[in-house]
């Protein structure tokens, strides 16, 4: 026992820990329960009668000496921590941080509102999750009409209006034409709802920016010049549209609206798969019964609207492959749209 007391005593002596944490970890070595000199202790009930007294005296102040080091190494080592904060320079510039990135979705709704906006254009805008009426009812879809069914539509309850969430920003424009004094030229930007698979074509939440003239005496051959108008400010001057006839409950005549590929200059490539032209938007003029649906004399009055896919627009104009893309927030994607800015 005495050779292991002076070797603890000179390995205390010679102790030397520079965090707390080593601190603490030779204290509980040293002066824990399962500690060596502890260990000492128990062994010291063992030792002859006559030899207690001396072995006694000497644990004592190996422990003792053993405290006093633990105390002082702790105070070092505050005096240490103490002293590197009052020397830290509060000048110093802090570690760089990342900074996120402008949305393209979000990039590409502002361009198509702004050109607008320069048209004589309002934004108009409404709640996402809306009533029967306002989302089919007053925009002439019949009860039997697809849309109406689970499979496009997230319907919130069952009654006699039900409550859903809104399919396409045409709401926005049916509250429009219920309050706004005529005449009407608004652009409806926002988000909208559809029960479809998300693929790389296709997600259950999009973004959508619809426009409504209502005047006297509009005309087709206005909506045509306003869409080419349209279409040179956001992929060029040089481009062209065409339009195909289509179907809408709204509108009547509808159209389908293509742009000259800006990639190949209608030439014919791999984003229009060589045909030369890509799908925008469709449109057409305001179906009387929409009018007389929300009180306007369709007698009087004539109109046109349109409506877009923000993601779609986007994914031609900086040839993005897949929607999904949009939704996942990778910076390394965001970040390639900051010269867009």
């Amino acid at each position: 026992m005495r050779e292991k007391i002076e070797a603890l005593m000179a390995e205390v002596a010679a102790l030397s820990c520079n965090t707390e944490q080593e601190i603490e970890q030779a204290r509980v070595r040293l002066l824990g329960k399962k500690g060596e000199i502890t260990a000492l202790f128990d062994e010291f009930r063992t030792v002859a009668p006559e030899l207690k007294r001396e072995f006694g005296q000497k644990l004592n102040v190996l422990k003792n000496t053993a405290a006093a080091k633990i105390e002082e190494l702790k105070e070092a080592a505050s005096e240490s921590q103490a002293g590197g904060a009052a020397a830290f320079d509060y000048t110093m510039p802090g570690d760089p941080v990342q900074l996120g990135s402008r949305h393209p979705v979000s990039i590409a709704r502002e361009e198509i509102v702004n050109i607008f906006r320069k048209f004589g254009y309002d934004v108009a805008e409404g709640p996402e999750v809306e009533d029967d009426w306002h989302v089919f009812e007053a925009l002439n879809f019949p009860p039997e009409h697809p849309a109406r069914e689970m499979q496009d539509t997230f319907f919130i309850n069952d009654s006699d209006n039900p409550v859903l969430l809104r399919t396409h920003t045409s709401s926005v424009q049916v509250r429009a034409m219920e309050k706004m004094p005529l005449p009407i030229r608004i652009v409806c930007p926002g988000r909208v709802f559809r029960n479809e698979a998300i693929s790389a074509r296709a997600h259950c939440i999009f973004h959508q920016v619809e426009g409504l003239y209502i005047d006297e005496n509009v005309t087709f051959a206005d909506m045509k010049q306003a869409i080419l108008l349209f279409a040179r400010e956001m992929f060029g001057a040089q481009s062209q549209i065409r339009m195909r006839p289509s179907y809408f409950p709204f509108t009547e005549p509808s159209a389908e609206i293509d742009v000259s590929c800006n990639i190949c200059g209608g030439k014919g490539c791999n984003i229009c798969k060589g045909t030369g032209w890509l799908e925008i938007m469709g449109c057409g003029m305001v179906d009387p019964n929409v009018l007389e649906a929300s009180g306007i004399d369709s007698k009087k009055y004539s109109g046109f609207a349109f409506g877009m896919g923000v993601e779609r627009i986007a994914m031609l104009k900086w040839q993005v492959r897949d929607l999904r893309n949009y939704f996942e927030n990778d910076l390394r994607f965001l970040k390639e749209f900051e010269t867009s800015l």
